[in-house]
């Protein structure tokens, strides 16, 4: 099974930030944040953005294993 980065995802489909919100209800910055691995969605995000980009969840989310705050946390 193909893994996929949001950030694949939103370019394979030509998508925005905006446009991402806009479909989720959630805002760009939050949707760049997770993009970059910076936060963590909830399960409802997850599945928000699986139906958005028509892909399981897994395809999404076994690619993030950590985010990079999380990384950053286990250094210190």
């Amino acid at each position: 099974m193909k893994k996929y980065t949001l950030k694949e995802l939103s370019e394979s489909r030509n998508m925005t930030q905006e446009e991402v919100g806009r479909v989720t209800g959630k805002t760009t910055r939050y949707i760049s944040m997770i993009e970059q691995e910076l936060r963590n969605p909830s399960d409802k995000m997850k599945e928000s953005l699986a139906e958005t980009y028509k892909v399981s969840l897994m395809q999404i989310f076994l690619s993030i294993q950590t985010t990079k705050s999380c990384i950053k946390e286990a250094k210190i």
